[in-house]
């Protein structure tokens, strides 16, 4: 992980607002980083930054709606590495007509060993870190036994 992360950030529906008030409230620090949204959730974000913070011309990757692939395009990102941190603040009062690929997500992100913060309060955490300024070597995990599992069944 280099200084500069590329930060994924998904919010739900009831969740948007309370996302753009942490990204206004770290506008910033997250700016100095790259920023991958799911379609909504990366206009809102974009808008805010072209509003309120011009100058710094941060230029939101946006993806597709979450329902709409986007939650599988942040996962084929972290799959391939190209995911840093994870902010997906969810709602967990609203049942969601994609929750599979929700969890999807996060087991995703635990099997690449990323940062998760589903929550206002770990994403301050997370974004506080001394750790967060700095390149950063996370430990991946070995998955070529699973892999080779089917050359070992033949």
């Amino acid at each position: 992980m280099l200084k500069k992360k590329n930060i994924g950030l998904i919010a739900h529906d009831a969740c948007k607002k309370a996302m753009v008030g942490w990204v206004s409230f770290n506008a910033k620090k997250i700016s100095a980083h790259n920023l991958i949204c799911t379609g909504t959730t990366g206009k809102l974000i974009q808008d805010f930054y072209d509003e309120k913070y011009p100058e710094l011309k941060v230029k939101v990757k946006r993806l597709k709606s979450g329902p709409l692939g986007g939650d599988q395009q942040m996962g084929a990102l972290i799959a391939g590495n190209q995911i840093d941190v994870l902010v997906f603040l969810t709602d967990p009062m609203t049942m969601q007509p994609h929750d599979v690929d929700v969890k999807a997500l996060i087991r995703l992100s635990s099997i690449e060993n990323i940062v998760v913060a589903c929550t206002l309060s770990s994403a301050d955490f997370i974004i506080s870190s001394s750790l967060f300024d700095y390149p950063y070597e996370a430990v991946k995990s070995n998955h070529e036994d699973y892999a080779k599992r089917i050359i070992d069944i033949k």
